[in-house]
């Protein structure tokens, strides 16, 4: 029973949200066997949306009266959860890590957005107070993107089947 309790309350960890992410994003790859298909195949703006997309700027109507997102087509959403996936469980590319050893050379030598050291320790003991707070705002935040790439991986997999009269798969 506690077992049970304990797998509840992590139900909106971090950890578990990447495990979802990934497994769904295992399971569209091992399902879509010819990401070519995916080319120029539009996903419906609704699809997006229960995928937790948010595209109104660039919608447009089809002719059949269905609302498509106009720049992504499948396979680009295929390929960019893929990718997403391989920066998760892989890390980031060392280009982001020189682009941030950048950003903190310009702070320290006063580029744009450097630090005042003038200021004084109080400002310091601010920031490490609302170091708890940013850490909070920005877990909530990649839950949160998580959960919506997930879903989309999820929607663009069910469409695929769809889209190759294959929806009875593993049923």
């Amino acid at each position: 029973m506690m077992q049970i309790c304990d797998s509840y309350s992590q139900k909106h960890s971090l950890f578990n949200a990447m495990n979802r992410f990934i497994g769904a994003v295992n399971n569209m790859d091992q399902t879509v066997m010819v990401p070519s298909l995916l080319r120029d195949v539009p996903l419906l703006l609704e699809e997006l949306d229960s995928g937790g997309g948010c595209a109104e700027r660039e919608a447009q109507l089809s002719p059949n009266g269905g609302t498509y997102y106009s720049r992504r087509d499948m396979y680009s959403h295929y390929v960019l959860l893929k990718s997403i996936r391989n920066d998760i469980e892989w890390g980031v590319l060392q280009q982001a890590a020189e682009e941030a050893a950048g950003r903190k050379k310009d702070k320290l030598t006063g580029g744009p957005g450097s630090v005042d050291i003038s200021r004084g320790i109080a400002e310091d003991g601010e920031v490490e107070e609302d170091l708890e707070k940013q850490f909070h705002y920005h877990l909530s935040g990649l839950h949160t993107v998580l959960s919506k790439l997930t879903r989309k991986a999820n929607v663009l997999t069910n469409r695929y089947k769809q889209e190759i009269g294959a929806n009875n798969w593993g049923h």
